[in-house]
């Protein structure tokens, strides 16, 4: 026997399960948006781009039933009152693609509007209708009466077309319903009924020197041009003509404060400080001053401002070297205690990196109860330094300074100025480095000087230029630093200074390399670890600029192909090429190409990784895919040589003498007149 449930208790059981209806929202959209692109931890964090690039999005975009579809990306920069719009075509599968172009620095958003086209769902109906022999008399009547809702909400001449199309389509007639004009017309003044919009993905819009630079790295304080006399602003100025001679565009300068006593470093590092050893420049600060103050021998704010001025009239900006650490002697010590990191015994935690130790550094404590104390007044050193005209900064081991710091004090600062570039120094985890990337860092240095092999070349490149690494991260290669000399240098061999300068130049679209130590090929390591020997952190170097050996030349001629070519201007198109040697892949010849986005210009570059043998093999060159005629030239832009190649596979031979070739492909064209040439 069945028993059933009084009436009264079954309302009040349905009515204690039933969900909100409100807060469903518009229950009438019925398009579904998912997997959208590009989109940073689903839009958490902005997408990279450079002004002027078109941002390619793509989604998928689906419903029930058979309706068509329509979609367009809707952008703006942030703030603006009024969105662009740009139409989503399909591709397959359900994944829809539209485009546009970024035309402003600073922070931009995008979203997808999706609907069910009436429209096009009645067009594509009576197409089936029509061809099935059908009476579609009633259906022009229902085709009418959308022309004529967009009738009524177009205005002047729309208006008036879609009227009249409106009484043709009632009249019976039916070629009306496929007059292109009229989906057009009806595509733009048809109201979007219950429309689906997806969440708001940002974008962050680069000045074009955040992906595309040079950067050279000096210590003013080793540019005197007499023995025994500490480098000034002003002597950086005498040395500004030689940054530009090499190609550079940016010039780094290490931490310019005053330097601490205390535990002051001597040379190589050691714990004891000579009368004369100047200490290191990044441990900052003495009775002259901290952050923003700069160090007394090095000139004054205004000679500062002057070298910033003199280095603009060299297409050059520089940049400070941002490094938030305090030497034992700062004024932040004795007046913001709170803002270190106190041991039992009363003493303040100097910076460790077991076994290393930094007794000449104390680190902020990012746990200080006066934390946002802290933060503001970090960030009040970047403003200072923006205000003497500085727009470019690397950031010493942000790795090792809270992260929501960053996120905070990065952003803040681009909302006011959105030509800020800030480069990240961090050396660490993926994870770690790509998150510094994501909440406003522009650059960051790579792991470029440990890929030594052909193998790990290739396969870290592949990961950088390859979404979604790609859409946030901007690499910039760098050779060397004052604290890194790889193993790789450490013989001294020319060919390899020649073949590392070259794959940070070309690989990637910014590269750096610290000066003059590069160019005159510095090589003797600290015995047992990756640093130079007679360091210039902790010592005054003198430099012969002019040394026979020295590679200015061949660094010059880099950056100068790369100003010429945009096809190094840019990551995207990086691509590698199989090199064969008796029908197997080279192990010691990498080849790699960038193109223009017009297409016009390409580069080819191979490099024998070989230091000591010359290396022969066979180059595949993408015939079809670059548009090339059953000729073509390979014009070597270092030496001016100029080869004729045919066909896929092309011979290339490569010395220790001569490692590189940077190779513009050159298509066979032809005249007015039928004379044949390469251009």
């Amino acid at each position: 026997m069945t028993v059933k449930a009084p009436r009264s208790r079954s309302r009040r059981a349905a009515a204690a399960v039933a969900p909100d209806l409100a807060a469903v929202g518009e229950g009438r959209r019925r398009v579904i948006i998912e997997a959208v692109e590009p989109a940073i931890d689903g839009g958490r964090y902005p997408v990279k781009r450079i002004v002027g690039d078109v941002l390619t999005v793509r989604c998928d975009l689906f419903a029930d039933g058979h309706d068509e579809l329509a979609a367009v990306v809707r952008h703006r920069p942030v703030g603006a009152k009024t969105w662009h719009e740009a139409p989503l075509r399909p591709l397959v599968n359900d994944r829809w693609e539209g485009q546009f172009t970024l035309n402003s620095i600073g922070r931009h958003e995008f979203q997808i509007v999706a609907w069910i086209d009436r429209f096009a769902t009645w067009v594509h109906q009576l197409e089936k209708r029509l061809a099935a022999g059908q009476d579609v008399r009633v259906d022009l009547q229902i085709g009418a009466a959308l022309v004529g809702e967009a009738a009524r909400h177009a205005s002047g001449a729309d208006s008036a077309v879609l009227h009249v199309a409106e009484a043709a389509l009632i009249a019976g007639d039916v070629d009306t319903a496929f007059a292109g004009e009229i989906h057009s017309l009806m595509a733009v003044h048809l109201p979007r009924r219950f429309a689906t919009e997806s969440e708001v993905y940002p974008v962050t819009v680069e000045r074009e020197r955040a992906r595309f630079s040079a950067w050279y790295e000096l210590f003013p304080r080793s540019t005197a041009d007499e023995p025994g006399r500490h480098g000034t602003f002003r002597d950086v100025i005498k040395r500004l003509p030689y940054v530009a001679e090499l190609g550079f565009d940016v010039l780094y300068l290490p931490p310019i404060h005053p330097i601490g006593y205390t535990f002051r470093k001597g040379r190589n590092n050691s714990l004891t400080a000579g009368p004369n050893d100047p200490g290191s420049p990044w441990a900052i600060g003495n009775a002259d001053g901290g952050h923003m103050s700069v160090h007394p021998e090095l000139g004054t704010l205004e000679d500062f401002r002057a070298l910033v001025a003199a280095a603009r009239t060299y297409g050059i900006e520089v940049a400070l070297d941002i490094a938030f650490q305090c030497s034992p002697d700062h004024p932040y010590v004795r007046e913001h205690p709170q803002w270190f990191r106190a041991r039992p015994d009363g003493t303040i935690q100097y910076a460790e990196n077991p076994p290393k130790k930094y007794q000449d550094i104390y680190p902020f404590d990012f746990e200080s109860d006066d934390w946002q104390g802290l933060w503001q007044e970090l960030r009040r050193i970047f403003a200072f330094w923006i205000e003497q005209g500085v727009r470019i900064f690397r950031v010493d081991n942000p790795h090792t300074k809270s992260l929501r710091f960053w996120d905070w004090c990065l952003n803040s600062l681009k909302a006011e100025h959105p030509d800020l570039i800030f480069l990240s120094e961090a050396f660490t985890r993926p994870k770690v480095m790509y998150h510094l990337a994501k909440i406003g860092f522009t650059q960051s240095y790579t792991y470029y000087t440990w890929r030594t092999t052909k193998h790990e070349i290739t396969q870290y490149l592949q990961e950088l230029t390859t979404p979604p690494v790609s859409d946030l991260f901007i690499p910039n290669f760098w050779p060397n630093t004052p604290d890194i000399l790889t193993p790789q240098f450490y013989a001294g061999q020319r060919s390899v200074f020649l073949t590392r300068a070259a794959m940070a130049a070309t690989l990637t679209a910014s590269w750096g390399m610290y000066g003059p130590a590069y160019e005159l090929m510095e090589h003797v390591p600290v015995p047992g670890r990756e640093e130079y020997i007679d360091n210039e952190k902790y010592e005054i170097k003198r430099w012969n600029l002019d040394a026979p050996h020295s590679l200015r030349g061949f660094i010059a001629q880099l950056n100068r192909i790369r100003r010429e070519h945009p096809a190094l201007h840019r990551n995207d198109t990086l691509r590698f090429h199989r090199v064969d040697i008796d029908f197997h892949e080279h192990e010691w010849l990498l080849a790699y190409s960038k193109t223009s986005p017009d297409g016009k210009d390409i580069i080819l570059v191979v490099v024998n990784l070989d230091p000591e043998r010359t290396q022969r093999g066979w180059v595949q060159v993408p015939v079809a895919e670059w548009g090339l005629n059953s000729m073509y030239q390979a014009h070597d832009l270092l030496t001016d040589a100029r080869y004729t190649w045919s066909g896929e596979f092309n011979y290339v031979e490569l010395s220790p003498q001569a490692p590189v070739h940077i190779f513009c492909i050159r298509r066979l064209r032809r005249d007015e007149r039928g004379f044949e040439y390469f251009a």
